[in-house]
This record gives C-alpha cells, sequence and structure tokens, in this order.
C-alpha cells in the first residue's frame, strides 16, 4: 500500500506525519519526496548504502558544424539558445530537456549530455527502508528526482510513505499519481484551513482517497473540524499540540520509536487508512467522501 503526505504549505507538520508513519509500518518504506528541502532524513539519521546521482540531457554545441541557421535557437521557447558573435550559446539552467532543437538542427552540431541536477540516497533506519531525493540549489524542477526515487520502490507489498512536496505543484503530482491513499496535514487554524483547500482539491481531481490528519490539535472547536464537516473531509486522527512533543521534534525524534502512545496514534491511523483502501477498492469508488 502505498500513502501519500500532503499539506497546502510546508511547516504543518507533514514529515512529522510521514516518518512516524512509515516507523509504526512493520517493515516499513519511507519516500522523501520534498527533493528542494528534504528533511525526514533528520528525523530517521539511516545508514545510508547506496548513493546515486540523477542528471538531465541538456545540449551541447559542435562549433565545426554549427552553419548559423539560428533554426535550434527559434524552435527553444525557454530562451536556453542564443546565437551571438557567430556562436552558438547553450545556457544549461534554462533548458527543460525536450531534446527539440537537437532534432531541428540540420547539421548535426548539436548532441546531448547529462548534466547532474542532484542525487537519490537509500538506506536503513532500523527496519525502515529510507529513499531521499536531494535537488541541488538552484535548479528549475525536482521531477525527475522523484521518478527516480519511485523506481525505487521494493515491490514487496509493504507500506510505503511518501513524503510529497508542499502545496500543489506538478512535483506533488508526479508523487501522488500512483498512491492507494493520500493524507492530507493540516493545523487548526484559519489559514490552516486555506492550505488545505489547496491539497483538497488536487486529490478530488486525481480521485484518490484521502483523510484528514489535524495536527497540533487543541480541542474541537476549530476553524479545520469545521471545515471538514461542511465538506465532508474524513478526519483520521488528530496530533495534540503538546510541549513533550514539541522538544522531541526539536531534538531530531521519531516519537514514534519512543513513545508507546503515539505509536498507538499511528497505527490506529495505519489500520484506518487499510480499511478505507479496501473498501475503496471493493465498492470500485474513486473518490472516499
Amino acid at each position: 500500500m502505498k500513502v501519500a503526505v500532503l499539506s497546502g504549505k510546508g511547516g504543518t507538520g507533514k514529515t512529522f506525519a510521514a516518518t512516524n508513519l512509515a516507523a509504526s509500518a512493520d517493515n516499513g518504506v519511507y519516500v522523501d519526496c520534498d527533493v528542494e528541502e528534504p528533511n525526514g532524513h533528520l528525523f530517521f539519521k539511516p545508514q545510508v548504502e547506496y548513493t546515486e546521482s540523477v542528471g538531465v540531457l541538456v545540449p551541447q554545441v559542435d562549433p565545426q558544424k554549427c552553419s548559423g541557421c539560428r533554426k535550434c535557437v527559434e524552435f527553444c521557447k525557454f530562451n536556453a539558445l542564443a546565437y551571438a558573435a557567430h556562436t552558438l550559446m547553450v545556457f544549461e539552467e534554462m533548458c527543460h530537456s525536450c531534446g527539440g532543437c537537437t532534432l531541428m538542427c540540420p547539421t548535426g552540431a548539436l548532441t546531448e549530455k547529462v548534466r547532474a541536477i542532484g542525487q537519490v540516497e537509500r538506506g536503513y533506519s532500523e527496519d525502515t527502508l529510507v529513499l531521499s531525493g536531494f535537488l541541488n540549489p538552484g535548479e528549475e524542477s525536482g521531477v525527475p528526482i522523484i521518478q527516480k526515487l519511485l523506481t525505487m520502490i521494493p515491490d514487496n507489498g509493504a507500506v510505503t510513505v511518501l513524503d510529497a512536496p508542499p502545496g500543489s505543484a506538478c512535483t506533488v503530482l508526479e508523487t501522488i499519481q500512483d498512491v492507494d491513499y493520500c493524507i492530507l496535514v493540516a493545523e487548526p487554524t484559519v489559514f490552516g484551513v486555506h492550505n488545505l483547500a489547496v491539497v483538497y482539491e488536487l486529490v478530488t481531481l486525481f480521485r484518490k482517497p484521502y483523510g484528514v490528519i489535524i495536527n497540533k490539535y487543541l480541542s474541537q472547536d476549530n476553524p479545520v473540524t469545521e471545515f471538514c464537516s461542511k465538506s465532508r473531509l474524513n478526519i483520521i486522527g488528530s496530533i495534540p499540540f503538546e510541549q513533550e512533543l514539541g522538544k522531541k521534534l526539536a531534538d531530531g525524534v521519531v516519537v514514534a520509536r519512543h513513545n508507546g502512545r503515539y505509536e498507538r496514534v499511528f497505527k490506529e491511523i495505519l489500520d484506518r487508512i487499510d480499511e478505507e483502501v479496501a473498501s475503496s477498492h471493493e465498492a470500485g469508488a474513486g473518490i472516499k467522501r
């Protein structure tokens, strides 16, 4: 079963929920798809056993073959190519790796090379497999790194928790496209409602079963609970706002491994998700409301 954990913005407790869910599963898998700001490894502290560079294809020029026709420059919509002073210049950081310029070149002056944009790592933290992606600073998109991470997930039926990037950009779409269930993490504030609405709209568009976890929960009377009630969103768990928990998080601790009460909370959430996924498959329903 693959479960994605989403939030409308960073700092809502998404990684806290994702790491503890993965740690609470038997031989769980944690995948950090928030490749621009990955921090799941700071909690798990895995023993890294494999590292691989991830790159994208960009054009390179053979000036001896370039005729200066500018067909490649005219084709590129991202301004990654320019011709000046009888020289074809390539701005690799602006290239979207479509490969069209090499196809348009009539003289074969353009070929492709690999440019590294980041890396992926695989390691273990106790019995949890930890897969992490790291996008180099200043890079345009982390999608290729997320795609690589998804190929590294073992096909062994283990509970896999994908820590999605915050928001609703294309990196999030790449992360959730093949998951069985989406968890929407929200804080019980007015701003939390706005952020929840962002990812709620996304999962309904993708017709994914979903449920809400309220983080920093204080009481039943809060804007997120009210929003969930009106919109018929299923609340599958609440994490209390506690000083002890805040200290553990500041120390980079996976609390489910050190506190039996929190371990039970996250195991109960996993059991509930498992039941809802099974029910959704049996009913053939695309959306869980």
